[in-house]
């Protein structure tokens, strides 16, 4: 991941996708809500909810929206809020819980929105089930999207190495396959700048609760 510019052979998301379908609704019924979320996440999802407001119209991609938890979040704070999610059983969730938001199938990687549609792009946790020297064409599509003076908001898992993640879901009964990446500021940093964006707020944190690893939410400017 030393080079922001290298290309890889795109991801075959197909696997993570089945996995979503499968778990979808039982994802929906545990985390209906920000109830996972630490103060200091909530912290910075109230601050880019509020900078996005200020700088444009406060329109928001939630882009890898899951069931549409964060989608609503960012709704109940003055975003005019459209979520995007590569799994359509997450999709249907998200339309049944909250229906006054827009959601629609697509993946990070190759958004389904014109060029300079958003205020703001979120990937809370979206990214983590792409390898890290594959993340550059997610953060080309962010910043594709994204206006001038635009703001993207990046969470995951801190560190190196992957985490299987199929035994928790196994054990409420969905034989799937999923694992997730871990990666460091450090490394997505460069990734932003390769494609225009600049850095203007960082959070590390240790895990709490059931967390395994550090979380990092990253807050980066386009133009």
């Amino acid at each position: 991941m030393s080079d922001p510019e290298r290309t890889a052979a795109p991801v075959d998301y197909a696997p993570v996708r089945a996995a979503y379908d499968t778990v979808a609704d039982d994802y929906a019924a545990r985390l209906p809500d920000t109830r996972a979320e630490a103060p200091l996440d909530l912290a910075m999802l109230d601050h880019f909810a509020a900078t996005v407001s200020a700088s444009g119209a406060g329109a928001v991609l939630d882009a890898g929206c899951g069931a549409g938890r964060i989608s609503r979040y960012l709704a109940d704070r003055g975003c005019a809020v459209t979520g995007v999610d590569l799994s359509p059983g997450m999709v249907a969730a998200a339309q049944r819980a909250h229906a006054d938001i827009a959601f629609t199938v697509g993946s990070i990687a190759d958004l389904p929105y014109p060029d300079d549609s958003f205020d703001g792009v979120l990937l809370w946790y979206s990214t983590i089930h792409t390898p890290p020297e594959q993340l550059g064409p997610v953060f080309r599509e962010a910043a594709r999207v994204l206006r001038s003076g635009g703001h993207l908001l990046v969470a995951f898992q801190s560190g190196s190495g992957t985490r299987d993640v199929s035994p928790a879901y196994r054990r409420l009964g969905h034989d799937v396959e999923l694992h997730r990446y871990l990666t460091t500021a450090d490394e997505v940093v460069p990734l932003l700048e390769a494609v225009g964006m600049s850095e203007t707020c960082r959070l590390v944190r240790s895990a709490h609760g059931h967390e395994a690893d550090q979380q990092t939410v990253l807050l980066a400017r386009a133009g």
